[in-house]
Formats: C-alpha cells, sequence, structure tokens
C-alpha cells in the first residue's frame, strides 16, 4: 500500500492504537501526540524520556512486530526544536521546515523560467499558503509573497 494513501493513514492508526494504549493507560504518559506514524513525548526528565523510549521501543518488537526509526527516535531538549507533522516545534511557536521554504522558491524560480505557469504556480502558492498559516510565518509569508509579484512583474 502506497505511503500517503488514506487507507494507509487509517491503517496505521489502526494498527497503533494498541501502542496508543499503552503509552497513555499502561506508562501514563501525560504529554503523548502521535498523528499516523510519528509520535512524540514531552518530560522533564531526560532520564524519564529514556525509559519510556526502551520501553515502547520493546513494546513495538514484541506487540506489533514493529522498530523506532534509530535515526529518528531520538531524546532531545524542546529548545533544539521538534520536527513533528512538518513543522519545527519550540515550546511557544513553531516554524517552517527551511527545505520547505526553499520548495517554495524553487516553484517560483521554475515559473520565472518559463517550466511552470502561472495557474500551476499560483496553486502551489495557495496550498503553501494555507499550510504555512499554521506557523509562526508572517515574515516567510510576507516575503514569498513578494518574490512571486516580483517574478510576474519580471515576465510582464
Amino acid at each position: 500500500m502506497p505511503l500517503g494513501n488514506l487507507t494507509s493513514q487509517f491503517f496505521a492508526n489502526v494498527y497503533l492504537h494498541e501502542l496508543d494504549y499503552f503509552a497513555k493507560n499502561v506508562l501514563k504518559i501525560r504529554y503523548y501526540i502521535r498523528y499516523v506514524d510519528d509520535f512524540v513525548i514531552l518530560h522533564r526528565s531526560k532520564k524519564q524520556l529514556d525509559i519510556w523510549k526502551e520501553q515502547i521501543d520493546d513494546f513495538l518488537h514484541r506487540n506489533l512486530k514493529l522498530e523506532l526509526h534509530k535515526q529518528k527516535s531520538r531524546v532531545i531538549p524542546l529548545a533544539r526544536g521538534i520536527d513533528f507533522v512538518g513543522f519545527r516545534n519550540f515550546n511557544h511557536y513553531k516554524i517552517l521546515r527551511k527545505r520547505n521554504i526553499r520548495s517554495m522558491k524553487i516553484k517560483i524560480k521554475l515559473f520565472e523560467e518559463g517550466l511552470l505557469d502561472f495557474r500551476s504556480l499560483s496553486e502551489v502558492y495557495q496550498g503553501w499558503q494555507a499550510y504555512a498559516k499554521w506557523a509562526n510565518t508572517c515574515k516567510s509569508r510576507q516575503k514569498i509573497k513578494e518574490e512571486i509579484i516580483d517574478a510576474i512583474w519580471r515576465k510582464v
């Protein structure tokens, strides 16, 4: 089943329901957040997070025949930002991933080079704008908007 497919998301939620129950009701993790196959646990104690990580890894292996991703499963301070559901999440704000902004700038460049028409750029921009507004991105969104306007003026 292709990743990103709605049915794969549905089955991931059904299959990982046992993990949710384990984390919330057995381990009593207060700040456990999961979206499809990504999850975040917040706690003040690094030691406690390391213990939970080991317990969850064991649970996933024994009960669901799954493994935590070795490079992505890390205990890090929230001050460094947590990459989760498309944003870098910090204690009191979130920002877009740099690659997301870079991707939008590439679309503008493709438009300038004539490899992307205005309608397509407009659709991409509207989707990007709807996504970007969920983060603290007022200046970034304004800058991208200005770059698009400048690109349009250069083509006229």
